[in-house]
């Protein structure tokens, strides 16, 4: 999938900061800067080797290499694929040791979003043992994780291979991991949707309980100038502005409205004939608005939804379905 905005219409090109154009790395740097990552890491440490001890390392802990390795010992382990993936996680491993008050030297092999068969090494930990010991499980969890959601990510980008639609994730991620299982995503070839409730407005179905056909332009409309005019009186950009549609009629209501200040429409649950019917009507219409279809999307079924010629495709299943990559660390 392309990492350029170029599907995106010039208006919304220039409100948006698309995460979905930065590198990797950079991306990476963006979703960790609000600290998420680093108080997802300290409790997982936490959760490991107990609350802190004043005064004493985080790894002195571990019980286990306190009995049974010789004080001082050093060397090394490789971080090695038992089957074949696509990376991702790679990028949070130096901030895990600096949490963790590790010592040993993080030397990598592989890079997040790169594809490897079983047995290719990752990258290799040198130093002291009981502290690369201490790390293990943490590291091996998160990395075999984001590391899943790649690999299935990769899937359903392949699947779709060659008709231009974006696969996207959703907001159906692990409590305190979100971030990183949208770089995750992002690793596998996919696009990231909103962050949260916070950077994007989306107005679904709960939103438009009660509100009437006829009625539904006017009240998106309104519910979208409230929005952006509250961003802006707060200093705030909201990345876009969407709505949830469940029928064609709500569609065609929109559309008659001109997307009634949308930037995309996301079309629930619609079967394939359906949603090729809706970009008949987008077309038609001659409105710029994006279509995105969601809901119940499979790995069988993707291919055929991205034939009718959306835009878009969301899918919780990268994330909720997603099995972690087994990973080894090998002492060497």
């Amino acid at each position: 999938m392309s990492d350029s905005p170029a599907g995106l219409p010039a208006a919304l090109q220039s409100r948006v900061t698309d995460l979905n154009a930065l590198t990797l790395p950079d991306l990476y740097t963006e979703l960790s800067r609000q600290g998420f990552v680093r108080r997802l890491l300290e409790l997982a440490r936490d959760e490991d080797l107990g609350p802190p001890v004043p005064g004493r390392a985080p790894w002195e802990a571990d019980v286990t290499s306190a009995a049974g390795l010789a004080s001082g010992a050093t060397g090394s382990a490789a971080l090695v694929a038992r089957e074949p993936g696509v990376v991702a996680g790679l990028a949070a491993i130096s901030e895990l040791l600096d949490v963790f008050s590790v010592q040993a030297r993080w030397m990598p092999v592989a890079s997040d979003g790169q594809r490897v068969d079983a047995g290719v090494t990752l990258g290799r930990l040198g130093g002291p043992m009981a502290q690369i010991l201490a790390v293990e499980r943490t590291l091996l969890n998160l990395v075999s994780r984001l590391s899943g959601v790649a690999t299935r990510t990769a899937q359903f980008v392949l699947a779709v291979e060659g008709l231009g639609v974006r696969v996207l994730d959703t907001r159906k991620t692990t409590p305190g991991l979100r971030v990183l299982e949208k770089y995750a995503v992002r690793c596998g070839g996919g696009c990231c949707h909103r962050i949260g409730l916070h950077d994007a407005l989306l107005i679904k179905d709960n939103h438009l309980a009660g509100v009437p056909t006829d009625r539904l332009a006017a009240f998106v409309h309104a519910a979208i100038g409230r929005a952006r005019a509250a961003a802006s009186a707060s200093g705030r950009t909201l990345r876009f502005a969407e709505v949830e549609v469940d029928s064609l009629e709500q569609l065609r209501a929109l559309l008659g409205a001109g997307g009634a200040g949308a930037d995309i429409i996301l079309l629930d649950n619609m079967s394939a004939a359906m949603l090729r019917e809706a970009v008949h009507m987008r077309d038609r219409s001659g409105c710029a608005v994006l279509l995105e279809a969601s809901g119940g999307v499979r790995l069988d079924t993707v291919r055929a939804l991205a034939e009718t010629g959306i835009d878009r495709i969301s899918i919780g299943g990268l994330t909720h379905q997603a099995v972690g990559i087994d990973l080894g660390l090998d002492v060497l």
